[in-house]
């Protein structure tokens, strides 16, 4: 390489290959889903090549929907060597490493309790289309609004304080 020989990929050449901002290495370091990379003499960083797969993996968790706290008790020991303090995680039945198939599982549940959600918002807003609402004000005071405003209470009805 040029930096007193050291074999791997530096900084820009992993997050270019992998998809990710320069920045996004040392974050994910700071949280240990990656390992410290080497440095060469001159103080270049320096990853393994398997580290673009690792980030390629990482960055396709989080579109699936799992955040990094969940990424990394997914992640197979071994692919790192600082591992996150043991804790409780999603599938995980020890705290370590969580099942990928129970999350999995996990996590398409709450997808598609939010395409429930997300097709009951599409269809109210379908009603209000069609019944030609305009102004929200003025729709709202509509008995025939579709629109899901919550019934005003009456004064007594109120909680105390």
């Amino acid at each position: 390489m040029g930096d007193g020989g050291a074999a791997g990929l530096r900084s820009g050449q992993v997050a270019a290959a992998a998809g990710v901002n320069p920045q996004t290495l040392r974050y994910y370091e700071r949280r240990g889903l990656l390992d410290r990379p080497v440095r060469t003499p001159g103080g270049h960083r320096v990853y393994p090549p398997e580290t673009v797969t690792l980030l390629r993996v990482i960055k396709t968790a989080q579109r699936l929907g799992f955040s990094l706290d969940e990424v990394a008790a997914l992640l197979e020991p071994g692919t790192r060597h600082r591992r996150p303090a043991r804790r409780p995680g999603p599938g995980g039945r020890d705290g370590t490493r969580a099942d990928l198939a129970g999350s999995a599982r996990a996590k398409l549940a709450e997808v598609e309790a939010r395409i429930e959600e997300l097709a009951a918002v599409a269809a109210t807003l379908r009603s209000a289309l069609a019944a030609g609402c305009d102004d929200l004000v003025a729709c709202s005071a509509e008995p025939a609004c579709p629109l899901p405003f919550p019934a005003p209470q009456s004064p007594s009805a109120r909680p105390a304080r």
